[in-house]
């Protein structure tokens, strides 16, 4: 998932687009969009990139099998018809 660091800065980023006569409220407003970043981030229910690179590598390996294994079935069946 993304890093509180990450949120800390767009959260920032949008709180300096506010219109310099609202810059006391810019802190309220920093605070909130945090959390609001957060809380959508949180309910993407997204994976970490260890965790999407993990199963990349899973269904890799599987697919080399599945590869393997086609070819070992065509070999048996070219066989048996010979």
């Amino acid at each position: 998932m993304i890093d509180v660091h990450t949120i800390d800065q767009l959260a920032h980023r949008l709180a300096t687009l506010v219109p310099p006569g609202l810059a006391q409220a810019r802190d309220d407003m920093e605070a909130n969009f945090r959390d609001v970043l957060a809380h959508g981030l949180r309910r993407l229910d997204l994976v970490t990139r260890e965790e999407f690179d993990a199963q990349r590598a899973v269904l890799e390996r599987a697919r080399e099998q599945v590869t393997q294994l086609e070819k070992r079935v065509t070999d048996l069946e070219a066989a048996r018809k010979a």
